[in-house]
């Protein structure tokens, strides 16, 4: 069931001089589905990218980033679902948070709707909603001396998304454009999403930081362009519901967090609410 506390996976992914990336990752178990938050520790201080869903791993996440020692100068928010932004209000509420003004936009009019949508897990979901006050729009910025490439990715995985790129160390966060390993979250725009994915994969990055999953290379990225693009064809010959969840399951026996299935098939091919 959602919302199996487990022990979660952090580890530092790649170091360059003073600069170091780190990874957080959420359970695999039962049918958590595996959310991945980042840190970006530089000589002086903390960038985060997103926030956890669960207050656990939220709270966890926060012990984890305050055990470097640094302060948080700041958090990216990659996009309006809530497994990324639910653990700011259990556990960021003093840090300033980042986002594109469309996700600014959707929080404040749809975050509590979204809150209240997910009463079922109890006192896992924060108990309070925080919006961000900071816009961000496509462009660069360097922050204590690392530069930092802002993308807004439309019809992908979401209607709006934030990537985050470090180019001299090649480092790429994606999100919820790439599920490393486990069972993406499905939407109607697959060729929209498919092509988005190409191109990540004739970029320069190297390192791709996913919203679920671990850190990923090129190959994963083709992987994940492969499960996207059968997907497709599956709805195209009119595999719905548990059949078309029986077709991915079989297909992709490797691939965890089928907890996702239960999450997104009914906004798929149901109607049911977004938020």
């Amino acid at each position: 069931m959602l919302g199996q506390v487990t022990d979660p996976i952090a580890m530092v992914v790649k170091q360059a001089g003073d600069v170091r990336i780190h990874t957080f990752v959420s359970s695999f178990a039962a049918g958590n589905i595996a959310n991945a938050t980042h840190i970006v520790e530089t000589r002086n201080q903390l960038v985060l990218i997103d926030s956890q869903f669960l207050v656990p791993y939220a709270r966890a996440f926060r012990e984890y980033a305050d055990g470097l020692g640094k302060p948080i100068e700041r958090l990216y928010l990659s996009h309006r679902h809530p497994d990324h932004w639910f653990g700011l209000g259990a556990a960021f509420t003093d840090v300033p948070v980042h986002t594109l003004p469309e996700t600014m936009n959707f929080i404040q009019e749809h975050g509590e709707e979204s809150r209240a949508d997910h009463w079922k897990l109890g006192d896992l979901v924060p108990d309070q909603i925080v919006v961000p006050k900071h816009g961000v729009r496509p462009g660069e910025e360097t922050i204590d001396g690392v530069r930092y490439v802002f993308d807004r990715v439309t019809d992908t995985e979401i209607d709006y998304h934030l990537t985050v790129g470090l180019p001299e160390l090649g480092v790429y966060f994606a999100q919820d454009l790439l599920y490393s390993g486990t069972h993406p979250y499905l939407t109607k725009h697959l060729e929209h999403w498919v092509r988005v994915l190409q191109q990540m994969l004739v970029s320069e990055y190297e390192l791709f930081m996913p919203g679920h999953g671990l850190p990923a290379d090129k190959n994963e990225v083709a992987r994940v362009i492969e499960y996207l693009s059968a997907a497709r064809q599956a709805i195209g010959d009119g595999l719905t519901g548990d059949a078309f969840r029986a077709f991915l399951l079989q297909r992709y026996p490797e691939r965890r967090c089928p907890g996702i299935f239960d999450i997104y098939l009914p906004r798929l091919f149901g109607g049911a609410s977004d938020y």
